[in-house]
């Protein structure tokens, strides 16, 4: 059974049904699109991430050299 990182116990066979289901209700004209707009999300989600974790350090690291 492979998996894929972030998510856990997915087989072939789930990915494939998932990519099938995204197929008929999409459709093969706007299956591009969608994934675009997916990637650009999840990248976005990132640099949130990133710019809130190096703020978090920041502010850790005014507060130790504060005592």
């Amino acid at each position: 059974m492979t998996t894929f990182g972030f998510i856990p116990n997915v087989g072939f066979s789930e990915l494939l049904l998932v990519l099938v289901l995204a197929l008929i209700i999409f459709g093969p004209g706007k299956l591009p699109e969608v994934g675009k707009a997916l990637g650009k999300s999840i990248a976005e989600f990132k640099g949130a991430v990133k710019k809130a974790e190096n703020e978090i350090k920041e502010e850790i690291k005014n507060m130790e050299e504060k005592k």
